[in-house]
């Protein structure tokens, strides 16, 4: 197995592992648990693992960190709409 696949393999599995959050989030309408803190590194971590991929030209980094990029941004969208709600 080549280094790109293993990567694309991994990636799915890691990206995969926030849909169900995501989801969780979206029908209690809430993220009351779910610290800022986690939240915002782990936003800003993937946001640097997709530019890395961008700037090595790694294309199983870049779609996996691009996802996940935009489900973890979407958790910090919900977290502020709900939070605010609750």
């Amino acid at each position: 197995m080549n280094n790109e696949t293993l990567g694309l393999i991994a990636g799915t599995l890691t990206t995969a592992s926030f849909i169900p959050q995501v989801m969780k989030i979206w029908q209690t309408k809430s993220a009351r648990d779910l610290s800022w803190g986690m939240a915002g590194v782990f936003t800003a971590g993937t946001f640097l693992w997709l530019l890395y991929g961008i700037q090595a030209g790694a294309m199983s980094i870049i779609v996996a960190n691009g996802i996940t990029f935009c489900l973890s941004l979407a958790i910090c969208v919900m977290k502020l709409k709900f939070d605010r709600i609750s």
